[in-house]
């Protein structure tokens, strides 16, 4: 059974012109493109558990660092000013 899926005229346009750009059928540029995302949310669900089940793992273990220690190293990997 199709699915419809109404567009903003704007979004339709950039569809469009994306497929335009690349001498192909329209539908198929949005299949793969849907497709796409699909994959990707669900490969970034899955790096996601994976990170929260490796944390509470290093919990478990009592491998974990104290926030401070934690807030330390992204102000000096991100170059932030200390709280004051």
């Amino acid at each position: 059974m199709p699915i419809v899926i109404i567009l903003s005229p704007e979004l339709e346009a950039l569809l469009r012109n994306k497929a335009a750009r690349q001498d192909r059928d329209v539908s198929l540029v949005a299949s793969e493109l849907l497709t796409s995302v699909l994959e990707w949310e669900v490969q970034e669900s899955e790096a996601a558990i994976k990170g929260i089940q490796q944390g509470l793992d290093d919990f478990e273990a009592r491998q974990f660092r104290s926030f401070h220690e934690f807030a330390q190293e992204q102000r000096r990997k991100y170059n932030l000013l200390a709280d004051s």
